[in-house]
């Protein structure tokens, strides 16, 4: 994310959507590896109780949360305005709201 500012400060508004899109993109792709990896630990069935992992990832959808969110509302503020700033913060929201009724539907 540093980097990206950085780079938006020496290139200007001219390249500014590009590194948007860029840093989007690179967001896109660690979450997309996260659920990939989630989702093979899944598939691996239950595991020894010494292997099994503790919590329901909670902690990491939070903190994932707010590392998302710095960045997201510097950009969406500066680009789109309090619409794109409560665009990004929907889409926050979203994913938080998805996990916490994931949690309390029966798992079989």
């Amino acid at each position: 994310m540093r980097a990206t500012l950085e780079a938006r400060r020496d290139l200007g508004l001219e390249y500014e959507a590009a590194l948007v899109e860029s840093f989007v993109d690179r967001i896109d792709a660690t979450i997309t590896a996260r659920v990939r990896a989630e989702l093979r630990a899944a598939d691996a069935g239950p595991q020894p109780p010494g292997n099994r992992r503790r919590g329901d990832g909670s902690v990491s959808i939070a903190l994932g949360s707010l590392g998302i969110g710095v960045p997201l509302t510097a950009i969406a503020a500066g680009e789109a305005g309090t619409a794109g700033l409560l665009l990004a913060w929907g889409g926050i929201i979203a994913v938080n709201l998805a996990h916490a009724l994931g949690r309390r539907r029966p798992h079989n």
